[in-house]
């Protein structure tokens, strides 16, 4: 009994112990932070540009393949936390005096990084960009008006570098001057970048070092079991139907029809990320896209659209699957849309009729850590005539350049655009900031339909495509960087050297990414709708500006019927979860969700699913555990698989097959 007590009260001396330093440690930081410019440095310039790398080529797959990219902030703080974690160790042992690593350079790695993959998702590579080539028009219709020949423009390393680095600067100055109002004043919450910051502070003390102990340890573990899994599987693939890539899990009728699990740990690891209604509302559209209506509709070949087209015309069935699944993509983007504008519109009010703009609340001003950080975020300042002036200075360049790429879009509508781009950005960010919903890409389109409408059948496909990818953008980079700010704020990180690290990632992110495309399009087919490399939104976006230019004389028979109706039920839906009971609204589908595999097909959303599954048993079973580990299983997951798509590439350049793989493809 007395060994007990000792043990006791030696378990709570130590709980005791942590938490004092815990709170020694924080303290310190508020005391000794390093200047903006020291919070920069050479190793955390190389992990940021490592992970960068990595996620652009992971993200760029997911691009090409579903277009379904989950946010990834906090899984590229905890790599960098692993590699800085790592390389410090191994100069320790080696006899080297290494800097400490702090949460600010934890901080400014990871905002880095993800500017830097943050153009891979949103540069258009999979949608507004790659819609311009000749195969997505070929797809389209070449008899359909709107679609001439001269709306095609080739992807070129050249030309794509030099548009995302016009067209991506602008929106990282659009909103800096109003960056104390909305982090300070309005106090948005952005839930990305606080769980973001309340990682990274997590690690960076006595207890936390201990919890990312465990989690490197569980992301090494998944990393190389994903890798592997992913070199074992490429020696038993021959070819874009033969593989465990294509195996028949549920018999070859529903293979056929795309239900089938492949293996992929990508996707898996995706699936443990998104959240379970995600993962079940993209296997509902699956059933009721590529389970009931495409076998139906296939079957009404010869009345509702000639048996003699192929089905990958826009008149085909092929139509039917682009159209309805925009259909869907509209209704759930128009109902956001307005949402959000409804609910910034509506915040703003009570704000300025109550006359909040005291920056904390009497319970707060003696909060010594909150006014500490709200002080030095303030006294870190970016002049607002420095902001200005790069902001214009961008924006000419651009208006020069972009008209000169793109002569369909007219030089006085950049110049709208650029004017307009603040306002936008401060409704998406103020948005962002209280939903965590970036609606960049209903900014995008809104552009498209207007440009493609206003710039007639000659010139309207390109300018609807191109002026979307300007606009969104200068709008989703401007909501990005103050959910970096927001980061920022909670970890103590200059404002200075979180922009000046966020415009490194980005100048960074307009190389890497067009490169890491490159590689994806020259070693697969991408853009074929038979292949693993869809590029669904490709598509997806230049019908949205045929449409726009033609109206709806664009769509096959029956098809406008069909789009009313998932119109439809995209509004009710929305309508439902946000007016019915929490027990009830919860259950309801996402119809972004759901559209997806309508175009694409059932097999990722049954790996997400599966995904999905290991979460929920997992919880049962150790629910803490679960809790603590599951984002960095996931990553590992998604590294592991993800790194391995380099060397697959390179080898798919050289048209390399293992001897397994060879006999595969001949007898496949």
């Amino acid at each position: 009994m007395g060994t007990t007590n000792m043990e006791e009260m030696k378990e709570i001396e130590r709980v005791q112990r942590e938490d004092l330093e815990e709170k020694n440690t924080e303290t310190e930081d508020l005391k000794r932070i390093a200047p903006w410019m020291r919070q920069i440095t050479i190793r955390g310039l190389i992990a940021s540009f490592l992970i960068g790398i990595v996620y652009s080529v992971i993200v760029m797959k997911l691009n090409l393949t579903t277009g379904l990219v989950p946010n990834l902030n906090v899984s590229a703080a905890l790599l960098a936390f692993v590699l800085v974690r790592s390389w410090t160790k191994l100069l320790q042992k080696a006899g080297f005096v290494a800097t400490p690593f702090s949460r600010q350079e934890n901080t400014i790695i990871q905002t880095c990084a993800v500017a830097c993959y943050s153009i891979a998702v949103g540069g258009g590579f999979g949608s507004y960009l790659l819609g311009l080539n000749r195969k997505t028009y070929e797809q389209a219709g070449v008899d359909s008006a709107g679609n001439n020949p001269g709306s095609i423009k080739e992807p070129g390393i050249g030309w794509m570098i030099g548009f995302l680095f016009v067209s991506s600067f602008v929106g990282l100055l659009a909103l800096v001057p109003l960056r104390k109002i909305m982090i300070i004043d309005y106090k948005l919450s952005y839930p990305s970048g606080t769980a973001t910051a309340v990682l990274i502070n997590g690690f960076h003390t006595p207890k936390g070092d201990k919890i990312a102990k465990k989690q490197v340890h569980g992301f090494l573990k998944f990393f190389s079991l994903s890798f592997l899994w992913a070199l074992f599987q490429w020696f038993y693939a021959g070819g874009d139907r033969c593989g465990f890539a294509q195996f028949p899990t549920f018999g070859l009728k529903a293979w056929k029809n795309s239900f089938y699990f492949d293996f992929s740990m990508t996707y898996i690891g995706a699936g443990m990320i998104c959240s379970h209604l995600v993962n079940l509302s993209l296997l509902l559209g699956a059933v009721l896209s590529w389970g009931v209506m495409w076998p139906l509709i296939g079957g009404l070949k010869g009345e509702w659209f000639p048996a003699t087209l192929p089905e990958s015309s826009m008149k085909s069935l092929n139509g039917y699957k682009v159209f309805i699944s925009i259909a869907l993509i509209l209704g759930d983007g128009l109902y956001n849309f307005l949402r959000i504008l409804f609910f910034t519109a509506r915040s703003i009010h009570v704000r300025v009729k109550n006359n909040n703009s005291k920056t904390f609340s009497d319970s707060e001003k003696h909060h010594v850590d909150v006014l500490q950080r709200n002080e030095l975020f303030v006294r870190e300042s970016i002049p607002m005539w420095v902001a200005c002036l790069v902001y214009t200075l961008f924006s000419v360049i651009s208006i020069i350049v972009i008209p000169l790429m793109f002569p369909e879009l007219k030089w006085y509508y950049v110049v709208v655009a650029y004017i307009l781009a603040p306002s936008l950005s401060f409704c998406n960010a103020y948005g962002a900031g209280l939903t965590d919903m970036n609606m960049a890409y209903n900014y995008g389109k809104v552009a498209l339909f207007v440009l493609a409408a206003l710039s007639g059948k000659e010139n309207g496909v390109v300018a609807g495509l191109v002026g979307c990818g300007l606009i969104k953008s200068i709008v989703s980079i401007s909501s990005d960087l103050m959910h970096d700010f927001k980061t920022g704020h909670l970890t103590l990180t200059s404002p200075r050297s979180m922009l000046l690290s966020q415009a490194i990632g980005t100048a960074i992110g307009c190389v890497v990414a067009p490169l890491t495309f490159f590689l994806f399009y020259k070693a697969f087919d991408v853009g074929n709708p038979d292949s693993e490399y869809k590029a669904p939104y490709a598509l997806i976006y230049r019908n949205m500006a045929i449409l726009g230019v033609q109206g709806f004389s664009a769509l096959p028979q029956h098809c406008l019927q069909l789009c009313y109706g998932f119109f439809s039920f995209a509004i009710a839906a929305n309508l439902l979860r946000d007016f019915t009971p929490k027990n009830i609204g919860k259950w309801v589908p996402l119809p972004m969700a759901m559209a997806v595999p309508f175009l694409v097909g059932a097999y990722f959303a049954i790996d997400m699913c599966v995904g999905s599954l290991v979460v929920f048993a997992w919880h049962k079973l150790n629910g803490k555990k679960a809790g603590l580990m599951i984002p960095a299983v996931a990553s590992g997951l998604i590294c592991g698989d993800g790194l391995w798509l380099l060397p697959s590439s390179i080898l798919a350049l050289f048209k390399s097959q293992s001897v397994n793989n060879s006999y595969i493809a001949r007898n496949c």
